[in-house]
């Protein structure tokens, strides 16, 4: 499934779509410390958390993350939607629990 695809099942608010809407997800991923994230979030990932800063975009970047996706209605700051459309990082909102965000992600993956 394709970050594009993501989007389209329309289950999770738009936030940015990002430069890469044909990336390849390969499974979900929910953590919410930045340095485990860095070190253990795998490249093409959808990276469910709350944590909706400029760090959590270096982060998704460094880690080659597809998307972020940011859970129980946690949302960018302003510094970090300027920079998410400046970088194209797609970012991805919902009212969903982190773990219920994810297990849908999980769910579309098959």
């Amino acid at each position: 499934m394709t970050v594009q695809d993501l989007v389209n099942r329309e289950l999770f608010r738009v936030v940015n779509l990002g430069d890469e809407p044909e990336r390849e997800i390969t499974k979900p991923f929910c953590c919410d410390l930045l340095s485990i994230a860095m070190g253990k979030a795998p490249a093409g990932c959808a990276w469910v958390t709350v944590m909706g800063n400029m760090n959590t975009l270096a982060v998704a970047t460094l880690t080659e993350a597809a998307c972020v996706i940011l859970a129980e209605g946690a949302a960018l700051d302003e510094v970090a939607a300027k920079k998410a459309v400046e970088q194209g990082i797609t970012v991805l909102a919902t009212e969903l629990p982190i773990f219920e965000a994810a297990l849908a992600v999980h769910g579309l993956l098959g």
